[in-house]
């Protein structure tokens, strides 16, 4: 969908210190040679804070730096993946008493890894729809941890990462301008992260912790590796190509990719090799020691662009999704302005692509 006053105001990011693979293989954690893998260096891990905190600090950051009041904010989306520490019980009120203390609806966004690009799209919809000066304050965190999940282990294609980000947006300004947002889903891989496990009474009854590899193996024994491959791509591609057609951009106008924090084989073999996307006009450099975020990286992401002076004035940033059921979400936010939190770097000291993107 194509959007003319969807801005974003501000944004924030909270994340716990990291924990190194090297120190996480001396204290037993995990096998080096199994994470390398991924090529990924660090997780941040949470010691004590649980995720609806993460999210809260991340949403009173992105308040801040907004500018706005919290009365201005209009609907709050919290997006998030693994347990919130409490049962029968909603996470998103407490980051709306702890964040902005109204009384607007909060809601929880439950879209796997692709939740925080749900949130925004219905973010900006809320937004589209308004009759009057609104704004949406979006947010994502997860702390990831056993017994449920092994950051290490549970998922063979990434190391999972702690932490909160959040974006505020508004329709009437800000320092970035959402174009356009798409997605698509296929619920014809929807078990490819349930296998042939039974239907458990309460969390991770039937397996613990998480093993998404075995699940993936179970589903490959009754589906095709070909179709599963074909249909992913075919996801990810019509998301592509629609956010960048509903913006009126072509994939080499593109200044930066915001991508799933996943580990190197994975991101080359969905993103890199079959778009020709150069990783220095990613922020694989920095999140491959952070770790996937759950429904975070896209906010983190972009906010670390932002925050860092690496995306200036009128670069255009595509921010791609995926989540388990299966969705894929493409985006295309444009700069506007430099912030007066971000750093002040100069246009022409940023790298250029290398080669042309591509569309296959």
């Amino acid at each position: 969908m194509k959007y003319e006053a969807v801005y974003v105001a501000g944004n924030g990011t909270w994340l716990p210190q990291p924990l190194r693979v090297g120190d996480a293989a001396a204290q037993g954690l995990c096998r080096e040679r199994d994470v390398a893998r991924t090529d990924f260096v660090a997780a941040t891990v949470s010691t004590d804070e649980p995720a609806p905190e993460m999210a809260a600090r991340a949403a009173r950051q992105a308040l801040e730096r907004s500018g706005l009041p919290a009365a201005a904010v209009h609907l709050l989306l919290y997006a998030n993946v693994y347990y919130q520490g409490h049962d029968m019980w909603a996470p998103a009120s407490y980051v709306q008493r702890a964040a902005l203390g109204n009384r607007c609806p909060a809601i929880e966004v439950r879209q796997m890894s692709n939740g925080g690009m749900a949130a925004l799209e219905l973010a900006a919809t809320h937004l589209a729809a308004a009759t009057g000066p609104s704004a949406v304050l979006t947010v994502a965190a997860d702390r990831f941890c056993l017994p449920g999940i092994d950051r290490w282990f549970s998922d063979p294609g990434s190391v999972f990462g702690d932490g909160g980000a959040a974006l505020v947006l508004s329709n009437e300004d800000g320092y970035a301008r959402l174009h356009s947002l798409v997605t698509v889903s296929d619920p014809a891989l929807e078990a490819m992260h349930r296998g042939d496990d039974p239907f458990g009474p309460a969390p991770f009854t039937v397996r613990r912790p998480l093993d998404l590899k075995a699940c993936q193996r179970s589903f490959l024994s009754s589906a095709g590796m070909s179709e599963i491959v074909a249909r992913s791509a075919s996801g990810q591609r019509e998301a592509l190509e629609r956010a960048l057609d509903d913006a009126g951009v072509a994939l080499d106008d593109v200044d930066w990719f915001v991508l799933p924090h996943f580990g190197r084989r994975r991101l080359t073999a969905n993103y890199t090799a079959p778009y020709g996307i150069d990783l220095e006009r990613t922020t694989w450099s920095w999140f491959r020691g952070v770790g996937h975020l759950g429904a975070g990286d896209q906010f983190a992401s972009l906010g670390r662009l932002v925050d860092t002076g690496a995306a200036g004035p009128g670069d255009r940033c595509l921010l791609l999704g995926v989540g388990a059921g299966f969705t894929w979400s493409g985006a295309v936010v444009e700069i506007l302005r430099r912030p007066a939190w971000a750093a002040d770097r100069a246009r022409d000291a940023r790298p250029r692509p290398s080669t042309p993107h591509r569309v296959p």
